[in-house]
């Protein structure tokens, strides 16, 4: 497993695509929708890893709860595993509470699941594998 990417909770995705850009002295390179989510994704490369930063699509997004609860900022770590399925297996085995039981589709062409919270020290956690073929198996 790597780091695949940070996510970044953000009230303003274009005020904060922005301001991301001047950060990291390079503009964002993919925007994308994930309906099941209500979020809308911004991403820019950081050498191997990626900044995410994810913006509300509509009132009941899980983005908006966040962040009326703890304000903008760090959402999750992703890190990329190879066997998505077999991740989940071996986490629930060690005691991770799982937040779903089966993956989701997430950004930037993943398989995702997240893990809860309270198992990884307050981080939320996802779990990432690439859609190889472009089917995502679910």
């Amino acid at each position: 497993m790597h780091i695949d990417h940070i996510g970044i909770a953000v009230s303003d995705l274009e005020s904060a695509i922005r301001t991301y850009e001047k950060l990291l002295n390079r503009e964002c390179y993919k925007r994308e929708v994930v309906d099941q989510q209500a979020v809308e994704t911004a991403f820019f490369k950081t050498g191997e890893s990626k900044v995410e930063l994810l913006g509300a699509t509509s009132e009941n997004s899980v983005i908006n709860t966040f962040i009326s609860k703890r304000g903008e900022g760090l959402h999750h770590v992703a890190f990329e595993v190879e066997n998505l399925e077999e991740e989940m297996a071996r986490l629930k085995k060690e005691g991770f509470t799982l937040l779903s039981d089966k993956p989701g589709v997430g950004a930037d062409n993943k398989r995702i699941v997240f893990l809860h919270p309270k198992d990884s020290n307050g981080v939320l956690v996802e779990l990432c594998e690439s859609i190889k073929d472009g089917r995502s198996n679910l």
